[in-house]
């Protein structure tokens, strides 16, 4: 059943040092709420800024010492406009939580609501040893669209974030972050099977499609970028699957939609019905997801070692 939810990925490194931490942290917020202002009129569902933005062109220990507990000052004044624009926004920033530090992508509702925080489970190293704590794991939300998760930056680098990702499932990951990632977000996105959204501090903010595929980036001259995605769909390998499609076209025409990546041997199937799931297409043509099959693969090797 078609579900489409428009995604807008903000490019932010910043509004300049200031005078004063005070003085930095109000103008970065000046320039995130002009931002989110022009992000409003895409009329989005969901809205990502990279991460730590409301303290960007501070030091490592500015930022950690300026950390606050949420809600707070700087989540109201966001909140407020996820309120008023009723759309979901990712609000990355340090939070403080029971006398500890965390670097969080804060999940803020369409009523302004605070939902949840998702911690970076990978602080480098200097946050490290600016006493910033790390998240225990990945975890996934789930909104009025679809499952959202979450890697902030130097998560890119290590499988257990991605992996954790892939196994819940999650339908759309979003990416604030200081760095760009280039390849590896690609990676990620066709490994999890899921729509990767960056919001970098630098002009190449990515969304990615499922298979890889750049679908739109920013640049100077766009800060923000948006897209359309439409959530129901699967992704599946063409072995014991491919002879069947052409009979699934045959029933549905162009309400179902296949995206075939090759040399990978894969496809997205997406519907764009109003009355069929692309799950219920799945059990009705006895198709078989990538997931489900490299797990069949696995057992049956497994059964062969012990013969």
């Amino acid at each position: 059943m078609v579900n489409y939810v428009r995604v807008v990925s903000i490019t932010f490194g910043g509004a300049g040092r200031k005078r004063t931490v005070h003085e930095t942290i109000e103008s970065n917020m000046e320039m995130i709420m002009y931002l989110l202002r022009k992000a409003a009129l895409e009329k989005p569902d969901i809205i990502c800024l990279p991460e730590c933005s409301p303290f960007l062109n501070l030091s490592m220990k500015e930022m950690v010492d300026s950390a606050e507990e949420v809600p707070g000052p700087l989540f109201n004044e966001v909140a407020h406009f996820a309120r008023e624009n009723k759309t979901y926004v990712i609000f990355p920033m340090m939070r403080k939580e029971e006398g500890k530090i965390f670097n969080s992508a804060v999940l803020i509702g369409r009523s302004g609501e605070y939902i949840g925080s998702y911690n970076k489970v990978h602080p480098t190293i200097w946050e490290l040893e600016a006493k910033v704590t790390p998240g225990v794991e990945a975890e996934t939300f789930d909104l009025d669209f679809g499952k959202v998760g979450f890697a902030i930056c130097f998560d890119l680098n290590f499988e257990d974030v991605m992996k954790k990702l892939a196994e819940d499932e999650a339908k759309l990951i979003f990416f604030p972050s200081m760095y760009l990632g280039g390849l590896q977000l690609k990676i990620w996105a066709f490994n999890c099977g899921a729509y990767f959204v960056s919001s970098t501090t630098t002009e190449g903010s990515m969304i990615v499609s499922p298979l890889g595929g750049i679908l739109a980036v920013s640049s100077k001259y766009q800060q923000v970028v948006y897209e359309d995605l439409n959530l129901d769909y699967e992704i599946l390998h063409l072995d014991y699957n491919n002879e069947k499609l052409e009979s699934i076209k045959e029933k549905y025409g162009p309400k179902v939609n296949f995206k075939v990546a090759q040399p990978e041997a894969v496809f997205l199937m997406s519907s764009e019905a109003k009355d069929v799931t692309v799950k219920g297409i799945v059990e009705e043509f006895g198709l078989e997801t990538r997931r489900g099959y490299f797990r069949r693969a696995s057992k049956i090797r497994e059964k062969s070692l012990k013969l």
